[in-house]
């Protein structure tokens, strides 16, 4: 037991360190799991961390924080990924909200360009670590490679994120058909056999009461805001599928254009705040929240109330889903159909990941040729590092946060 408890604090101390080095996006953070959690720590397999990442991209909802509380209950269970997930979204919304309500005094948006000159290389540096690292351990049949290619190409080509999902089922779908059959005599037949029904019920009533919250509350309630607010991000929260990219143009159009929350120059300001910030972009949304908040006329208790509902609402239904789809996930996987699609699920999640590392090339390319190669040189410094020292990815991160604030 002592053991056990040893191996959650270090666990959690991890996370910590993790939370406050996460740059660079979705892609970015699975690129240091891997490292971190997977071939440093062996918290959990490689495989097992690529399946994860399947799941949430079939999943509405933050791919990141949906893959580290997912880790987390591998870990240590229910608990455990509760408290893995107020640290990963804690600090970065509370530094937004705090952002938001000291804005009036800022006066304009600060660019921190200089620092995001080091840090973006290395972040697609890790991207591409990830993306030879999972390539050389995940692909090693034809039909693999196949999945993985027509992945990047699909990606590459599209540029949609409801192109996640829909590829992740095709590459289960085509392996689950193409691949050899297993020896199947340990395997389930029925999908639902040994799923505690009680619970599905208990997480499929959470998120219909959630989804009606804001419907039930009279809008013009001295109190409604807040609940309307709640109600505003839990429901983005239920139909975001891509992560931030996504999300973000979404809330601009919704609480700039449509609802006048705050102003485009507000909503930009807070965007840039989080930019250069280690952690979930969804954490954006507590910015998002305390402004709105704000131009309502609320104090400061209304206004911490704001970036708080927003953070949770936003985060809720991805966090309810993965803790509803793990716990059943190695039952699922005894079921012969599912096993056998597991080798293509991975190769597509994997294609994805390269299709992202080239994604992230081309505005190096785009740049003047001395800028270019400048930060071409940190990327392949990057790879090169993770690859053959034992330099850990945080240790890379704050380096490029150190040298973008003195230069």
């Amino acid at each position: 037991m002592t053991k056990l408890n040893a191996r959650k604090l270090l666990f959690l101390r991890d996370v910590l360190v993790f939370t406050l080095t996460a740059f660079g996006g979705a892609q970015a953070h699975l690129a240091m799991m891997l490292k971190e959690f997977v071939m440093k720590r062996r918290y959990i397999s490689e495989s097992e961390l690529m399946e994860l990442n399947a799941m949430t991209m079939l999943l509405p909802g933050p791919s990141s924080t949906q893959t580290l509380v997912g880790i987390a209950y591998k870990v240590g269970g229910l608990s455990l990924s509760l408290i893995t997930f107020l640290i990963w979204i804690f600090p970065s919304a509370a530094f937004l909200c705090f952002m938001g309500v000291i804005y009036s005094f800022l006066g304009t948006r600060e660019s921190y360009h200089h620092v995001m000159a080091y840090i973006q290389p290395i972040a697609v540096g890790i991207v591409g670590y990830a993306s030879i690292t999972l390539g050389r351990h995940q692909l090693k049949t034809r039909l693999s490679l196949w999945l993985a290619f027509a992945a990047v190409v699909v990606t590459l080509i599209l540029k949609n994120a409801f192109v996640f999902p829909i590829l992740i089922l095709m590459g289960g779908i085509i392996s689950s058909a193409l691949e050899n059959s297993p020896d199947e005599k340990d395997l389930q037949t029925s999908v639902f056999k040994g799923i505690n029904q009680k619970k599905v019920l208990y997480f499929i009533g959470i998120l219909l009461l959630f989804a009606t919250l804001g419907a039930i509350i009279n809008q013009t309630s001295p109190f409604s805001l807040p609940i309307r607010l709640f109600e505003n991000f839990y429901r983005n929260g239920v139909i975001i599928f891509g992560g931030g990219q996504v999300l973000v143009p979404l809330m601009f159009t919704e609480f700039v254009e449509m609802k006048g929350y705050l102003t485009s120059d507000q909503f930009l300001s807070g965007y840039a705040f989080q930019q250069v910030l280690p952690g979930p972009t969804f954490s954006f949304t507590s910015f998002v929240g305390t402004m709105a908040m704000k131009n309502a006329g609320n104090g400061l208790p209304g206004q911490i109330a704001g970036g708080v509902v927003a953070a949770l609402g936003i985060n809720l239904p991805g966090v309810i889903l993965v803790l509803f789809f793990v716990p059943f996930w190695n039952d699922l996987k005894k079921i012969g159909r599912i096993k056998k699609s597991l080798s293509g699920i991975n190769a597509v999640a994997v294609g994805f990941v390269i299709a992202a590392f080239l994604f992230l090339l081309q505005p190096v390319f785009s740049k003047t040729p001395a800028v270019g190669i400048f930060e071409s040189g940190i990327i392949l410094a990057t790879i090169g590092l993770l690859q053959f020292t034992r330099i850990r990815t945080p240790w890379l991160i704050l380096m490029g946060v150190l040298i973008g604030f003195i230069s």
